[in-house]
């Protein structure tokens, strides 16, 4: 078992920087049966467990106040069934590798976010998605999983075996157990042709139905002070006959997405006046561009400029109201906005705490560059998003809590009794968890 850990392996920080914490021990085990025991011993103790992926959520979703658990050590059987096109995989694996690993056996997710660093456990537990109106987020890819519950037992679930622990489990926070296995519903591989353009956003807006439905995948990126967005559509292809040359991948995506825009935020905020220039400036400096590639490749972007985000998905009849009160809500602030609003589209689901539970969604994703000035443009929206029926995303930054979102998910009772039966010593409970989900009830005796 660990002991106390050193200071610097302790430390722990996200991505973003926003989010830091220091365990009491930090914990690597090697096999299923090893992170059972351990979570036997927590719960003997009376010390708590958060398992901790690659720290890509912007909230304390990943800070508890005990031991942190690494899964990077996880030895678990990798297993790809081609005929039946599933992917057994450690939950530990990073969206990276997984599509790697896919695509040495022809295979391929279906759809994918636009960031590839995190782990299988924590896209999944927090609702990662991307877009398309056919599509779920990664949960509802999910066809089984093993979970080590807070009395340590491991539980391998699926729709046909502890189903309701499944729709649970699928996406739950980290607050039913750790997840050691995932196994994922994959596809063929196959070719995204990608059409990129700029466009006015109320055209974008009035023609928004016909997009939505006509496309696989659709994504806007309004510009803030501007009428003007990036508009991205994805739809498969039957070869892949259009390859964007590497050099403008490397103008586009590594030159002026990456390297120059991050020189344009550092300008915003050293002179905030000159914010609106600046995103007039972006609308305009990609241009249209049309190409095909691996999915996974086209899906995903290189993001190294550092960032704020919090994102609500919405009824996807309540967009356009949305838009409109964010638009009166950037102009009135007292500081300026340097990042673009990206809009996304899912499809409804059953998972209990998903996003979209019940109905088809419009993601809306607000972004401040790192070192500037949020929340009180990030509070602003998460008003109106939450008088539209919002919920927020469990892995982007917002102020909700247990009160505030329990009417917001039909199957939120449900996974409070199951909470409370799977983790028993409240073992994996965190302060973050405590705010957003409230105290697990007691057991009743």
């Amino acid at each position: 078992m660990a002991g106390t850990a050193p200071a610097d392996v302790a430390a722990w920080s996200n991505w973003s920087g926003n989010q830091h914490s220091t365990a009491t021990a930090v914990l690597r085990p090697s096999s299923i049966a090893e992170v059972a025991e351990q979570v036997r011993s927590a719960a003997e103790t009376g010390e708590r467990i958060r398992p901790v992926g690659s720290g890509h959520s912007f909230t304390p979703v990943a800070i508890g106040d005990g031991q942190r658990m690494d899964l990077t050590q996880l030895a678990i059987d990798v297993h790809v069934d081609v005929d039946r096109r599933l992917a057994t995989v450690p939950a530990g694996m990073t969206l990276r590798e997984l599509n790697a690993l896919l695509a040495s056996h022809r295979l391929a997710l279906p759809n994918l976010g636009d960031i590839d660093a995190q782990t299988v456990a924590g896209a999944i537990s927090t609702g990662t998605h991307g877009t398309g109106a056919a599509y779920g987020g990664l949960a509802t890819f999910v066809e089984a999983l093993t979970l080590v519950t807070g009395a340590g037992e491991v539980l391998r679930c699926s729709a046909e075996e502890h189903p309701e622990v499944f729709d649970a489990a699928r996406i739950s926070l980290g607050a039913l157990g750790v997840l050691v296995e995932v196994t994922l519903r994959c596809v063929d591989a196959f070719v995204l042709r990608a059409h990129e353009r700029p466009a006015l956003l109320d055209s974008v807006l009035a023609d928004l139905p016909g997009l939505v439905a006509g496309h696989d995948h659709v994504e806007f990126f309004w510009f803030p002070y501007t009428d003007r967005v990036q508009l991205k559509v994805n739809d498969r292809a039957a070869t892949d006959d259009h390859p964007l040359p590497r050099w403008r991948s490397w103008l586009d995506d590594d030159f002026l997405a990456n390297t120059v825009f991050a020189g344009a935020c550092r300008l915003g905020r050293a002179v905030p006046a000159l914010a609106p220039g600046i995103s007039a400036v972006s609308a305009r400096a990609l241009s249209e561009r049309v190409y095909t590639g691996r999915s996974d490749a086209v899906f995903c972007s290189p993001r190294r400029v550092r960032f704020l985000e919090m994102e609500y998905a919405l009824p996807r009849d309540a967009l356009p109201a949305a838009l409109d009160a964010l638009r009166r809500i950037i102009d009135k602030l007292p500081f300026r906005v340097l990042f673009p609003v990206e809009v996304r589209f899912t499809a409804a689901d059953r998972i209990w705490l998903s996003h979209s539970y019940g109905r088809d969604s419009a993601y809306v994703a607000l972004h401040q560059y790192a070192g500037m000035p949020y929340e009180p443009f990030f509070r602003a929206f998460e008003e109106v998003a939450t008088d539209l029926s919002g919920r927020p995303h469990w892995g982007k930054l917002h102020w909700r809590d247990a009160a505030s979102l329990a009417p917001a998910y039909p199957r939120w009772h449900d996974f409070q009794q199951l909470r409370t039966r799977l983790d028993p010593h409240h073992t994996f409970q965190t302060p973050h968890l405590s705010t957003l989900l409230g105290e697990p009830p007691t057991l009743a005796a």
